[in-house]
């Protein structure tokens, strides 16, 4: 059966349509993605201690960990994914994102090579600030600084490699705007902003630092 990629002569053997709709796909991800947020919110609400921001935080890097394990990693040790005829759901979302990027049909070795990394490295050590803000550890700011620069770093490479190699991957200006763009613009905003706090607040420790020494005199 043809597939509703492009380039349209991109050859995918035994491809399986979707056989859930676009609504049904994109509402499973939100309300999954709302309860993880929710539950993080209501547990963060239970420490103390913790800023309005940190709980936010929490709520941030709890979705953005189970994202890149469980919808990355999928895709990243699941080559043949656009054959599936089960209407699995992981296996759905990646053949409905395609239309936006066919790279991750065609399993593009830059593209499988960034998702692998970020499924298997950035996915367990977001989970990891999770526990590092709600336990106050010591290190919660630096770590939460380098998984963003390894965020920024592969959107990076995701976006530029597309314009590298032409930049025509979407079967419609509506599934560019939407998956390609849409889709990974959180992953470019957020990160900048909490890179941004956690290196003002690396910066301000040994100030900090100095006037409990000075104090203690």
């Amino acid at each position: 059966m043809s597939h509703p990629y492009v380039p349209r002569d991109l050859n995918l053997v035994d491809y399986a349509p979707n056989l859930l709709s676009q609504s049904t796909i994109l509402a499973a991800y939100g309300l999954a993605s709302l309860f993880v947020v929710s539950l993080i919110r209501v547990i963060s609400g239970k420490v103390s201690k913790i800023s309005k921001t940190d709980r936010w935080l929490m709520c941030w890097w709890a979705f953005t960990g189970l994202t890149h394990i469980i919808l990355e990693g999928y895709f990243a040790f699941s080559p043949e994914f656009y054959k599936d005829k089960s209407g699995f759901y992981l296996a759905e979302v990646w053949k409905e994102y395609s239309k936006g990027d066919s790279r991750y049909a065609a399993r593009d070795a830059g593209v499988v090579a960034v998702e692998g990394i970020t499924a298997v490295l950035e996915g367990p050590a977001s989970l990891l600030s999770v526990y590092a803000i709600a336990t106050g550890k010591s290190y919660s700011y630096i770590l939460q600084f380098a998984i963003s620069l390894g965020q920024l770093y592969g959107t990076a490479v995701y976006f530029m490699t597309s314009y590298l190699e032409g930049d025509n991957f979407a079967a419609s200006p509506y599934y560019y705007n939407l998956y390609y763009i849409g889709a990974n613009a959180s992953w470019v905003v957020i990160p900048s902003l909490i890179a941004i706090r956690c290196w003002k607040k690396i910066c301000a420790a040994p100030q900090l630092q100095g006037q409990k020494k000075n104090k203690v005199r």
